[in-house]
């Protein structure tokens, strides 16, 4: 069943507009609800294993592009918010929030940027605390290079295309669930 979308995501990540699509998926997961760039980015890899760290690189920039823009969205969005806590009765609720973000918020953007939780709630959260921009750049560059980097080396080992091929009925379901248990986690782990 996953063997069919497999070979046309490698067929897809060989083609010519390859890299453009990584850049693409990576900007807008950073700013949107959209699909993980591992989904482009691990097809690539094992496609042209010799490209893993060009792949790589291309993949962080526009993440942290991407995330750029959703930092703007958030810090312009704060007057809307401010205005609609107000309204809710709330008025010293978004004061509140940049307080505990100023306190915790270089952590959350390092474990959520490294993890497969949706970026876009780091980058527009970060904005609308309105944290240190120079800061969200370089723990959004540490860790979504970090994340990226570290799939292409572990994707352009010689053996890892004949290994996810072998296991790919196993491998999808797995990391699924790990996928769910991080984002549980998380969730629960932001609540206490």
């Amino acid at each position: 069943m996953l063997r069919p979308l497999y070979d046309w995501a490698l067929r897809l990540a060989s083609g010519r507009y390859a890299l453009p699509a990584l850049a693409g998926v990576a900007m807008l997961e950073a700013t949107f609800p959209f699909v993980p760039p591992d989904v482009m980015l691990a097809p690539m890899v094992l496609a042209r294993r010799e490209r893993a760290w060009v792949f790589a690189g291309v993949c962080t920039l526009a993440s942290v592009i991407g995330g750029c823009i959703g930092y703007a969205l958030g810090f312009f969005a704060s007057d809307l918010a401010l205005k609609f806590l107000i309204a809710t009765g709330h008025p010293d609720a978004l004061k509140a929030f940049q307080k505990v973000f100023d306190q915790w918020g270089l952590a959350v953007i390092l474990v959520k940027g490294l993890t497969p939780v949706p970026y876009m709630l780091v980058t527009i959260a970060s904005g609308l605390a309105h944290f240190s921009l120079p800061v969200f750049i370089g723990a959004s560059l540490v860790t979504r290079g970090g994340r990226f980097f570290l799939e292409a080396a572990l994707l352009q080992h010689p053996h890892a295309k004949g290994f996810v091929e072998r296991r790919l009925n196993l491998i999808v379901p797995v990391a699924l669930v790990v996928l769910i248990a991080v984002y549980v986690g998380l969730h629960f782990l932001m609540k206490s």
